[in-house]
């Protein structure tokens, strides 16, 4: 089976509406048209450049819903990722989570620069950079093997702020 790309994600969420503002004020996403007539508690939304028919769709469980345990209590899904284009546009990702309280961390994986967020009910995500093929080196590769604290700042002096990430790796060069 050939993967070509996570087509979309569905989360269970205690609030819907406090869902989809979050989703839609701090990361653009956008809602589509499409829960089915007379079916409540659902939304779906597209991410912002996206052609997808939606990336997200959220399920409203009620607010008497606890808090996920996978990973703590139980098995689980930890976290999905989404790749955005350039370090600028990352370093604007990380300006908006730490506004709405939602930047849970951020690290430098060698070969890929990432924020780690987490949504109203406590759900985590990652947003993420890919150093393009043609811009990988030694010093990126052998960094795979690490969790490095990520300077947004040097990564775009190095890399610059509007490079196209993941061209030849997750786009095609």
């Amino acid at each position: 089976m050939g993967i070509h790309r996570l087509n979309h994600a569905v989360l269970y969420v205690s609030d819907l509406e406090r869902s989809v503002a979050f989703y839609r004020d701090v990361l653009g996403f956008r809602a589509i048209p499409m829960t089915p007539d007379g079916f409540r508690g659902a939304a779906f939304l597209q991410a912002p450049g996206s052609t997808n028919d939606h990336d997200l769709g959220l399920f409203e469980i009620g607010r008497a819903a606890g808090r996920s345990t996978a990973g703590r209590a139980t098995v689980g899904l930890y976290h999905l990722a989404w790749e955005v284009d350039t370090l600028d546009e990352l370093a604007v990702t990380a300006q908006r989570l730490a506004a709405a309280g939602a930047l849970a961390g951020s690290s430098d994986h060698g070969t890929t620069k990432s924020l780690y967020g987490k949504d109203p009910d406590g759900l985590e995500f990652e947003i993420v950079w890919l150093v393009p093929a043609d811009l990988l080196d030694d010093a990126a590769l052998t960094a795979r093997k690490r969790i490095g604290r990520l300077d947004l700042d040097r990564e775009r002096q190095r890399y610059g702020g509007q490079t196209r990430g993941g061209v030849g790796i997750s786009v095609p060069a």
